[in-house]
């Protein structure tokens, strides 16, 4: 049986840097490390991060936090945040994605340009998701958020339009959303959009789909709460009806491997090549 780990799988450069980011103050700082939020969505690099010392806090938790040090995630944070950290005495530790922190800025700018602000400002992404509470926070909380087609039918279009998206949105679902955007544009109204869409994680996608129909079996590790894992995996899916999706090793069913002569491993950006790995072996020992 060969066993293939995918080589394009993996956390992306952002996610890279804010756990190398961690471990270097980990190992350098006595004072206590604190990461708001997880810092990746994958349960088993954040219990291996922990037991080094990081301790992830929810937004109700950092408001009793003070003279401390605060790990911001790759995800970016709104600016009333960085602001309650200076109020409180606590040191930021940025780990911002520089893509997400570009994107920040463009969108601050034209919101800041637009002084009477009659320009909708559009972000196409989840709601709630951190990377877009940052973005929304850019324009104090006043940019429209839509997820689906059907949620730009609520859009305004006798007025102007500025449309970004969040960085792991797929382009395809953005492009579907600018077509429609500009066939209902009244005379007058002016629509400007900007893919801001990482091609990092974009490119990903199809490649994993050639990967997973290269393999008889495919499985893809991924943690529960990874909004880009699921996207990549329903490409798994849809691409091999024998894909599954894993948090951990315990969780392989050798049955899923029945008469198959090759198995795909493969992830998304918050998961940890450490823990394929550790998938292979297991899959390997057992064989």
């Amino acid at each position: 049986m060969i066993v293939e780990i995918d080589s394009g799988s993996g956390f992306c450069n952002g996610v890279t840097t804010a756990i190398r980011k961690a471990e270097e103050e980990l190992s350098a700082s006595k004072t206590q490390l604190y990461c708001l939020g997880d810092i990746v969505h994958n349960g088993r690099e954040c219990e291996r991060l922990k037991a080094m010392g990081l301790i992830s806090v929810d937004r109700e938790k950092l408001s009793q936090l003070h003279d401390t040090k605060l790990l911001l995630r790759a995800h970016g944070e709104p600016p009333s945040t960085y602001r309650q950290a200076a109020e409180q005495n606590i040191e930021i530790i940025d780990a911002t994605c520089p893509v997400v922190l570009h994107l920040q800025r463009r969108i601050k700018a034209d919101y800041d340009a637009d002084t009477d602000h009659k320009r909708q400002i559009v972000i196409y992404g989840k709601n709630g998701h951190a990377e877009v509470v940052g973005l929304v926070g850019q324009t104090e909380g006043t940019a429209i958020v839509i997820e689906t087609l059907e949620d730009a039918h609520r859009l305004d279009f006798s007025r102007d339009i500025s449309l970004y998206s969040q960085t792991t949105k797929s382009l395809e679902g953005f492009r579907e959303i600018v077509k429609y955007i500009q066939s209902q544009m009244h005379d007058g109204a002016e629509f400007h959009y900007f893919d801001t869409i990482c091609r990092q994680v974009a490119n990903r996608m199809p490649r994993i789909r050639e990967f997973a129909i290269r393999h008889d079996v495919i499985l893809f590790v991924c943690g529960k709460k990874s909004s880009n894992g699921k996207i990549l995996f329903s490409q798994c899916l849809d691409a091999n009806p024998r894909s599954h999706i894993i948090d951990s090793v315990e969780e392989i069913d050798r049955q899923w491997f029945d008469g198959a002569e090759t198995i795909g491993i493969c992830g998304a950006t918050s998961t940890p090549k450490w823990l394929m790995e550790q998938c292979r072996e297991a899959i390997m020992k057992n064989e």
